[in-house]
């Protein structure tokens, strides 16, 4: 019997919840493979990324989220933190003045 995606996200967080977000991300490759434009699926697959630091993978991640759903100011946020760790704080700014605005001025 094939696990569902439910079943495989599923998993995935648990992964993360434990502390092995290494893990979780391999556990949700293949899902987001099979369902590219599964937001929830991205989401928890940027922050295993990010947590594993696996930074570009992470900014590829969150870049495919703004780029289906633009004004996601979660994905802007989590792109910001992602370039700050990897030292772009420039091009991270935008990103944090674009959440600011979406979110009603919080810089966080």
């Amino acid at each position: 019997m094939e696990e569902s995606t439910y079943d495989i996200f599923n998993r995935a967080r648990m992964f993360m919840e434990l502390g092995d977000p290494i893990y979780a991300a391999r556990t949700l490759e293949p899902a987001v493979e099979d369902e590219p434009e599964s937001r929830s699926l991205l989401e928890l697959l940027g922050r295993a990324y990010f947590h594993s630091a696996q930074l570009n993978k992470a900014e590829r991640t969150f870049r495919r989220i703004i780029e289906l759903d633009p004004v996601d100011h979660w994905a802007h946020i989590a792109l910001a933190r992602t370039l700050e760790r990897q030292s772009r704080h420039e091009e991270a700014a935008t990103y944090r003045r674009m959440h600011a605005v979406m979110s009603g001025g919080s810089l966080d």
